[in-house]
Parts: C-alpha cells; sequence; structure tokens
C-alpha cells in the first residue's frame, strides 16, 4: 500500500515538473528573427504615429493624416494566430456618434496575435467587436477590426504593439524603424503603409 502510495506520489510529481517545464522553457529560449512586420492599416494610407509622456515605452498610438479615423480597418501586420480577441476592461461610451461620452478602461475592444518565434501584436480600442477569433489563422493585411475609441481612450486612434518575448520593444515597419521609443515628451512622426497583400482590409 505504501509502495503504491509513492509510486503515485512520484508519478503525480513528474506530471507537475513536465507541465512546469511545458510552460517554463518556451520562455527562456531566445526569440527568433523579427518577422517582416507591416503597418497594421491600409496600403498607401499616411498616418501619425505618435506617443505622449506616461503611454509606455514603444507604445504606438496611429492617427490617420487625412479624413476620420472612426471605422478605418485594422488590419494584421503579420500572419499569425489570434490568442486574444474580445473585451479588455470596459468598453465606454465614446461612438461616432458620441464622440466625447464617457471613456471606459483598459483595452476595450482589442486583438493580440502570437507570430511564432516569441513575437507578438496588440491592437486595441476597436470600434466593435473584432472579426476574428481566439485561435484563428490570419494572414498580412487581413482585417482585424475598426479604428474606434472603446476602452481608455480619449480620441479614435488605433493603439498598437510590437512584443518580443512578451517584451515591448521598438516597432519596425517593411524592415525600418517605426522612430517611437521613450514616452519622455508628446512627439510623432509620419509613415505610410506598405501593407499591400491582394485583398488586403478585407473583411
Amino acid at each position: 500500500m505504501i509502495r503504491r502510495s509513492v509510486v503515485l506520489l512520484g508519478s503525480a510529481l513528474v506530471l507537475v515538473l513536465l507541465s512546469v517545464a511545458w510552460v517554463v522553457v518556451p520562455r527562456l529560449l531566445p526569440a527568433g528573427p523579427r518577422p517582416a512586420f507591416q503597418m497594421p492599416v491600409a496600403c498607401g494610407e499616411a498616418w501619425l504615429l505618435g506617443t505622449y509622456p506616461g503611454h509606455d515605452d514603444f507604445d504606438i498610438d496611429f492617427f490617420p493624416v487625412k479624413g476620420p479615423a472612426w471605422g478605418r480597418p485594422v488590419l494584421a501586420s503579420f500572419g499569425g494566430t489570434v490568442i486574444e480577441a474580445g473585451v479588455n476592461g470596459t468598453l465606454g461610451e465614446r461612438t461616432p456618434q458620441n464622440p466625447k461620452g464617457p471613456h471606459g478602461t483598459g483595452a476595450g475592444y482589442w486583438v493580440k496575435i502570437d507570430h511564432g518565434g516569441r513575437w507578438e501584436t496588440q491592437y486595441l480600442h476597436l470600434l466593435e467587436p473584432p472579426l476574428v477569433e481566439v485561435g484563428q489563422r490570419v494572414e498580412t493585411g487581413d482585417q482585424l477590426g475598426k479604428v474606434g475609441s472603446t476602452g481608455k481612450s480619449g480620441a479614435p486612434h488605433l493603439h498598437y504593439e510590437q512584443r518580443r518575448s512578451r517584451e515591448k520593444v521598438e516597432a519596425y515597419f517593411d524592415g525600418v524603424a517605426a522612430g517611437i521609443t521613450t514616452d519622455d515628451r508628446e512627439y510623432s512622426v509620419r509613415r505610410t503603409s506598405k501593407n499591400c497583400t491582394p485583398g488586403a482590409g478585407a473583411a
């Protein structure tokens, strides 16, 4: 009886250790090469990429150079698997019809994509529920949602992040650094999207 209990306890311990290794070991491995990320907006459009104090290093807010931001397509920067799609925090009440309504908390409607090699991207403050689901495979240029102002957002825009090994890093688009690094001051840069995969933007 005692021997059987020891065997069962040992088996349970092995299973626990294997489970821990399954979670921990991949996190210790170095990240793979940077994917060929593109801007998360439609081909040929010019956008201002900005930040401000307290926004966190490397976080980017996207605002279109021309026209309203509300409802513009938000596109996948690179192919991968959707690992988050839904609501983070609370939505608030800001809409195109009520742009000054009370804001919510957190990311609002958002999407997170795993690109493999320990690279991820995040897309926050979408106007409506995401057009993709957890577990879905997306390709560069696939539409994830629309620009909005849900969550803790002061105006319609897309908050975007690139992460390596779960840490935020400076975003690169079409192989070129975005230019948004620290949040020590308010500043912006102008960039034009080359997210020109055939069919990009289609829901």
